[in-house]
């Protein structure tokens, strides 16, 4: 059962990251650009600092990623009115109409899906998916932890996929 159950999730994650992919090309923009307008349109707003926390990002590469976003009309930033000194990103209406337009069929027909199953069953599900994110940003982490040099392929003189 326990296998049966991984191989559902790793099927899971690779559709949903398929999803995510055509979303992301047809907005015309990377995966994390579409993971930073993922965060703003759950948070309704947010700064830049907490937007480099969340996507494990530099403050510098936030401030690029927020012009590309800014260029193609998805974001506008604003002076916190608490602390002009801070800025504020929010996502444009624009951005919203198209989440709208891209998700809103996925996030109907899962409800109507989901409405088969008692609140008890519900109330299960919400916590394994609790438990797994928690397992997932422990070892997502831990691998951001890891020295590159402890890799033993880099000790071989292997390349990194990618790599030169």
């Amino acid at each position: 059962m326990e296998q049966a159950l991984g191989t559902a999730m790793r099927t899971y994650q690779r559709s949903v990251d398929a999803f995510d992919e055509a979303a992301a090309i047809y907005m015309g923009v990377n995966r994390t650009d579409m993971r930073c307008l993922d965060v703003l349109l759950e948070q309704g707003q947010a700064t830049p600092g907490h937007l480099a926390g969340a996507l494990g990002l530099t403050t510098g590469s936030v401030t690029a990623m927020l012009d590309r976003l800014e260029k193609l009309q998805y974001v506008e930033r604003s002076p916190d009115p608490a602390d002009r000194r801070r800025i504020q990103v929010r996502p444009t209406g624009q951005a919203v109409a198209l989440a709208r337009r891209l998700w809103g069929p996925l996030v109907e027909e899962g409800g109507r899906g989901l409405a088969r199953y008692s609140k008890a069953e519900l109330e299960l599900l919400i916590e394994v998916l609790r438990q797994t994110q928690a397992l997932q940003e422990a070892h997502t982490e831990r691998i951001r932890g890891m020295r590159r040099d402890s890799r033993s392929d880099d000790k071989r003189g292997a390349r990194r996929p990618g790599s030169r």
